[in-house]
């Protein structure tokens, strides 16, 4: 489960940029052409963030959606998966947006 070793790489991140804060919640952005499973991130993170500056904080994750052009007809859609095809019936697509992991918003208490 490569989910734990993303996970402790979020939280060894934020522990290392805000040694001194006490997080309150953290808030991530998935994409779903990414390979990383949320819940699996859900799962692992409070075990991951206890007795850190993240032990207790809430874990929000937004899972942004596959966009993709297509190379044939230029048209914009959105993808569920990297199999996906084009309406024109073509296969040869640009992924735009999906495949993101990022720590989008850090909250720390005053």
């Amino acid at each position: 489960m490569h989910e734990l070793s993303i996970t402790q790489s979020v939280v060894d991140t934020v522990c290392e940029r805000m040694p001194d804060a006490t997080v309150r919640r953290i808030r991530l952005d998935i994409g779903r052409l990414s390979g990383v499973v949320a819940d699996s991130v859900r799962f692992c993170f409070d075990l991951v963030a206890e007795g850190t500056v993240l032990d207790g904080a809430v874990l929000e994750i937004v899972e942004s959606p596959g966009r993709a052009r297509c190379r044939a007809c230029d048209a914009e859609f959105e993808v569920n998966d990297l199999l996906a095809l084009c309406g024109c019936g073509a296969q040869e697509l640009e992924l735009l947006a999906g495949q993101e992991l990022m720590i989008k918003e850090v909250e720390v208490a005053a």
